[in-house]
């Protein structure tokens, strides 16, 4: 396994996944999350959430190509809603995207009113001593607990994804 960059298949084995869930992924980009997401929910499904049209269009392209069925592309500011209903998901994914929300606060916020109870939310973000990533907006895993907290959000587990990304598990 390559350990320089993350791997989204070893982060999500983190997760007890089962193959009739609903999932989200919140700045889904071209699917670099939701296409390993959508094989391991087999019966499920993944809504795939990006504000840019680029990156969702590479992902439909790559849907097309591999004949998936299970994941729905929206696109959609998550800082302001997602577009999905209250309480439809059982795993929302916030994976590299803290660090480009202007508000931090309202994209955990929108990311606790989709998930159905007992629901988890997959942070993963840049470790802020890392040389590589972004330069600015990074967030730190104190910083998400400390918001998960205001939101009532329980910190299931915190750990490494990768060299350069921590990891928390969110319960509602």
């Amino acid at each position: 396994m390559n350990r320089r960059f993350i791997d989204p298949e070893e982060v999500l084995k983190q997760l007890k996944l089962e193959k009739n869930m609903t999932a989200c992924d919140f700045g889904s980009g071209s699917g670099g999350w939701a296409l390993p997401l959508a094989k391991k929910l087999e019966e499920g499904k993944v809504y795939a959430i990006d504000i840019l049209e680029e990156p969702l269009s590479a992902l439909r392209a790559k849907i097309k190509l591999g004949k998936i069925l299970n994941i729905e592309v929206i696109k959609s500011d998550v800082e302001k809603t997602s577009r999905l209903h209250p309480e439809s998901c059982d795993l929302v994914l916030m994976t590299n995207l803290l660090f480009q929300c202007q508000d931090k606060k309202s994209a955990l916020e929108e990311g606790k009113r989709v998930l159905k109870p007992g629901g988890k939310i997959l942070v993963v973000d840049w470790k802020e001593e890392t040389p590589l990533g972004p330069k600015g907006g990074r967030v730190s895993p104190e910083e998400v607990k400390a918001l998960a907290k205001e939101l009532n959000l329980k910190v299931e587990k915190e750990f490494e994804a990768g060299l350069y990304h921590w990891a928390l598990i969110l319960v509602k």
